[in-house]
């Protein structure tokens, strides 16, 4: 039974991704070449009376380790109902810049909001994470535009430690999951992302993951003026590479090694 859950939940995401990188591949936009995504994050896990938070510094660039162009910054507070249940209330400082002309500065920066609710299934030695979220945007463009937008997301996570029956000390693990992004307003399906890599548990305090990460950015389909235009895909390759430091705390919950952005 166990088994079959894990595989039934790695081929809907492999069947996602693909779906993903086909549409990509055929709209009229090149292929695009790799990037990577390098993330530092300090978690306080959720102590005796339930509240926890973290912080979040995030650059990614063009290409594998050059041509950086995005940087963020993010923070928030949780709060552990239970071990399978847990709110969080977050927010991020996003900048976006052309990476031929950083000395211009940003093109775009983005203060984000958001408030997210985390369920945790543990079915024997697998972890499922199912993660709802949903976003305030405020956007300052270079050019003196200032939008507002709202945004959705889904993730779903799956967990397997390989030398362990859990995750803990001294043990590694893979994760794969797949993420949609929804515009409430319009194009509805947005983003779509989908990963799959391998973690190492030092000690309760350190955690590094490298993984692939694939995110496909959609174009909704127009009709202006007696044109038809289909709906088009981007999609880009990243490199991702991620180290956690949690915080010593007493009566600290278990907590998944799951990335927060």
């Amino acid at each position: 039974m166990i088994r079959l859950l894990f595989t039934l939940s790695l081929v809907n995401i492999l069947l996602v991704g693909t779906f993903s990188r086909s549409v990509a591949q055929t709209s009229l936009t090149p292929s695009t070449t790799w990037g990577s995504w390098m993330t530092g994050t300090i978690q306080l896990p959720a102590g005796k009376r339930k509240w926890g938070g973290f912080a979040e510094l995030q650059a990614r660039s063009n290409g594998v380790f050059n041509q950086f162009f995005y940087f963020d910054v993010k923070s928030g507070i949780t709060y552990e109902i239970d071990r399978t249940l847990s709110l969080m209330v977050a927010g991020a400082q996003v900048s976006t810049y052309d990476y031929k002309a950083l000395a211009d500065g940003p093109l775009n920066t983005e203060t984000r909001l958001w408030e997210q609710l985390t369920l945790n299934q543990f079915v024997s030695r697998i972890k499922f994470e199912h993660r709802y979220r949903i976003e305030q945007r405020w956007f300052n463009f270079r050019n003196g535009t200032m939008p507002y937008r709202n945004r959705i997301r889904y993730r779903f996570n799956t967990l397997l430690p390989l030398n362990n029956y859990t995750i803990t000390n001294k043990t590694a693990f893979l994760s794969i999951y797949d993420e949609i992004f929804v515009n409430p307003i319009g194009p509805v399906f947005e983003r779509n992302r989908i990963y799959a890599g391998v973690g190492y548990q030092f000690d309760n305090q350190w955690i590094l993951q490298v993984g692939w990460m694939n995110q496909t950015n959609y174009d909704a389909a127009t009709f202006d003026k007696g044109i038809f235009t289909p709906e088009l895909a981007t999609g880009k390759n990243n490199l991702i590479i991620g180290l956690t430091y949690r915080l010593k705390r007493k009566n600290a919950a278990e907590k998944l090694p799951t990335q927060s952005d």
